[in-house]
């Protein structure tokens, strides 16, 4: 042989050695086929989990189990033997003569075994820790997994991990039990696992008290539970499969796993979202059900509502009373509520006026419904012809929802949530209808009417015009008439709506014609007798918006024109109706894109980008372009309408405010607007301007790019996080993320921090914003911190929507909150 050759066979003996090495080194690491003794472990191959025995926190006993390896805090996710400790270190952790894995004692008791009743092969298994946090047991000649820690979860659910009923997949019902306290792994009083019905659901139950339910989600539509709005696509990834009515799974993953998350039952019974924080070398709380008082299952019994930023918490449904007042004045409502008025199907002699449907927004709907995936009309022409139906709902993927019964657990929402339809009887309906002529009678009702008229059409002043001075209504006509320099002609010019013209177009208002849902009121689809197609905003009863947001967005909106603001063709007010109506947007809003997995994938980023500018330029019109200063207030995605085209169209004026011309910004005692849009001056001080709008816009950029919504300024906190680490593949959504235009996506990235920075005077002015989107500005400052705002001092929450197309189903809007 040759030197040439020699030397050839010496490289490939030592490159086999090496290979040979680095293979028996990861086993040794991550695999292993004989003992493990109390003092030794085995690590998964990225070194993020660790296997072998340990010690709870204030106890000496052993167990073997599985933690996290790559931090500092020791964190149990899977526990083997966890109701038989070793109270010594003898413990030995095998693979048995008949290929199980094993955990025995000092005295070679078997106290635990993945007890795999298949027949092995003698030496044919290998357990292996996968950096999942999955313990397998597998063949080593055809890698199958006979056996996995996934399947039998203790107290902990990891991403991917399956939480269900999965039979057929050798796993029985996959549950989550707690410990029996932190220092004792044994099972404890709760349980959690995913019941199957007509819609899946998660639950919680109390083992000692004969498994009642604690706590469900809500419905399971596909994407995410109705009952947890926190937990929403964009952020988790859920998988739902169901085999046949009796075996079905749900895995969780999260749409970055950049960071180490996982939901664990603690020994209360809370199941907990922790994250792991570098900076704090901790774990934090993301969240955790129950949430609060209204999370507990039924708390307010049948036929009632839950809300816990009221007092008292629990409040009949509309049409019924309590069952036992005096106990429900005392504070314990399990009782529940009953109804007042019999239905009219149930009577014997039903030849009164038919049954109707009242509808409750925003609700995490009752327990125990049925399903049937017929259309929103056909969905309600059942329930009315079926006697023993008292509620439906339909939408958001989960078909028609049908209720027979009584309802329990429904609770009134902060954020998304679903419009729930309880069946009436029409008597319930007759004695609300009467309240609007007696309140139309009074004096206070009459000037409100005629001011209202004053403002909106000189031919009914001239009839109607009833002078009283002081009133909030002409207080703002007179501060309306002094910005616009006395002048009405625009309002003279625009269009009076009758009452029974609208009511034709929109089919008597008629729920097939419902577009969304807003603080307002709801928003229905219209064609006019000419043809035209229109959107009616109809003020809602239980609105806490009325005549000065509707006055307010008149004057506004009448005087502005502008390719990406919403045009308004009109308004009506007859008795207590008031509506605007606008031209008809047929995309619908933004929203309804950029956070459905599946919408998203119609805007690409060459879209995108264009939504981006639109939005910019129609925004720099009410800063900078139109004769008076507008500061929008409540600038959002839901409230950026998109047309044929996806021409995006700024709308909801219901909260702006005018500038004169000296003005540059303004302190009010009155907080408007959408938390998570709002900038921090405003939200907690009363102080707004331009930059207020500057910060919204931000957020909106922000949104577009990631795909997510800013839920509690958690996407400011991600957003800033992945820029510090100059990563951001992992914050782009992938539906729109290319090479060819990273550094277009990167540079708006970078113009949405400019614009949520802390402080007012650090953000730039629109005009710079669309200077630098349009333009190859090299020298941009960096972003300072964004703003991440604590949740105090809310006083009271609904939404600012109203000229959505769609429901935003977790927006939650603060109002009247005192600056300070």
């Amino acid at each position: 042989m040759g030197l040439h050759e020699s030397l050839n066979c010496f490289v490939l003996v030592l490159a086999l050695s090496c290979f040979f090495l680095s293979v028996s080194l990861a086993h040794e690491k991550a695999f292993f086929s004989g003992k493990l003794n109390d003092s030794e472990t085995i690590v998964s191959s990225f070194r993020t989990f660790r296997f072998g025995f340990f010690s709870p926190i204030n106890s000496k006993s052993r167990y073997a189990g599985i933690w996290y390896n790559s931090i500092s805090v020791e964190t149990v996710i899977w526990v083997a033997n966890k109701d038989k400790p070793i109270n010594d270190s003898s413990g030995i952790i095998s693979v048995s003569e008949d290929g199980n894995v094993v955990v025995t004692d000092g005295q070679r008791r078997v106290l635990w075994s993945t007890n795999v009743s298949t027949r092995i092969r003698a030496n044919s298994t290998v357990a292996e820790l996968l950096d999942s946090g999955n313990l397998v047991l597998k063949e080593v000649y055809t890698d199958a997994y006979l056996w996995e820690s996934f399947k039998y979860p203790t107290d902990s659910w990891l991403p991917n991990m399956l939480v269900g009923i999965n039979e057929r997949a050798g796993g029985g019902n996959a549950m989550i039990t707690s410990w029996k306290n932190p220092s004792d792994p044994s099972p404890g009083n709760y349980t959690a696992a995913l019941v199957l019905a007509a819609y899946p659901e998660l639950s919680i139950f109390n083992n000692n008290n004969n498994n009642t339910t604690v706590w469900r989600s809500g419905s399971w539509n596909g994407q995410m539970f109705n009952g947890i709005p926190d937990v929403y696509p964009g952020v988790f990834l859920y998988r739902f499969i169901v085999n046949d009515d009796t075996n079905g799974s749900v895995t969780m993953s999260y749409a970055n796993d950049s960071t180490l998350r996982h939901f664990y039952m603690d020994y209360r019974g809370f199941v907990i979202r922790r994250d792991w924080s570098e900076a704090r070398r901790n774990w934090t709380v993301g969240s955790q059900v129950p949430a609060n008082e209204c999370d507990i299952y039924s708390r307010c019994g049948q036929f009632a509502t839950c809300n816990h930023r009221k007092s008292p918490l629990c409040s009949c449904i509309r049409g019924f009373k309590p069952k036992n007042l005096r106990e429900w004045n005392n504070g314990n409502w399990t009782g529940g509520c009953i109804r007042k008025v019999i239905l009219q199907c149930e009577r014997q002699n039903n030849n009164g006026s038919a049954d109707w449907f009242l509808t409750l927004q925003r609700m995490k709907l009752p327990d125990f419904a049925s399903r049937s995936e017929v259309s929103e009309p056909e969905c309600l022409k059942t329930c009315l012809q079926t006697c023993s139906c008292i509620a439906f709902a339909h939408g958001l993927g989960y078909g028609c929802m049908i209720w027979n019964g009584s309802l329990v657990d429904s609770q009134e929402l902060d954020a998304r949530g679903m419009d729930l339809s309880i069946r009436l009887a029409h008597s319930e309906f007759k004695t609300q209808d009467r309240r609007p002529i007696l309140i139309g009678t009074s004096l206070a009702g009459g000037i409100t009417v005629l001011a209202v008229c004053v403002l909106l059409a000189r031919s009914i002043v001239m009839k109607k015009r009833v002078k009283k001075k002081g009133t909030d209504a002409e207080k703002m006509f007179k501060r309306v008439e002094a910005l616009a320099g006395g002048n009405k002609e625009k309002l003279k010019e625009l269009p009076l709506f009758e009452f029974q013209v609208l009511a034709a177009a929109t089919d008597n208002f008629s729920l097939k014609n419902k577009l969304g849902q807003g603080g307002f009121g709801p928003v229905f689809k219209g064609k006019l007798q000419e043809g035209q197609e229109i959107a009616v905003k109809r003020l809602s009863q239980a609105s806490g918006q009325g005549l000065e947001e509707l006055v307010t967005e008149v004057v506004v909106i009448s005087k502005l024109q502008h390719r990406n603001l919403v045009k308004l063709l009109g308004c009506c007010i007859a008795g207590e109706e008031r509506m605007l109506v606008y031209e008809f947007m047929p995309k619908k809003s933004l929203d309804f894109y950029i956070f459905d997995p599946m919408q998203a994938k119609l805007l690409d980023w060459k879209t995108r980008f264009k939504i981006i500018n639109g939005i910019c330029r129609g925004l720099l019109y009410l800063h900078r372009d139109s004769r008076l200063i507008i500061i929008h207030r409540d600038l959002k995605a839901s409230n950026i309408l998109l047309d044929e085209n996806l021409i995006p169209k700024i709308s909801d004026f219901g909260l702006a405010k005018i500038f004169l011309g000296n003005e540059d910004e303004a302190n009010t005692q009155r907080v408007v607007g959408t938390y998570g849009y709002m900038a921090p001056e405003y939200a907690m001080g009363g102080l707004f301007s331009e930059k207020s709008d500057v910060f919204g816009l931000g957020v909106i950029l922000l949104e577009i790019v990631s795909g997510r919504r800013n839920s509690h300024s958690t996407l400011l906190a991600y957003v800033w996080s992945i820029w510090n680490k100059g990563e951001i593949n992992g914050l782009v959504d992938p539906e729109i993320f290319d090479q060819l235009f990273e550094k277009e996506i990167r540079k708006c990235i970078h113009i949405g921090l400019l614009c949520v920075q802390d402080a007012a005077n650090d953000r730039p002015s629109v005009s710079t914003v669309c200077s630098i989107l349009n333009s190859e500005v090299a020298d941009i400052p960096e972003p300072k911190q964004p703003a991440y705002m604590p949740r105090n001092g809310i006083l009271e929450a609904e939404s600012s929507e109203s000229s959505d197309l769609k429901a935003s189903t977790n927006n939650v809007t603060i109002t009247d909150v005192s600056g300070r």
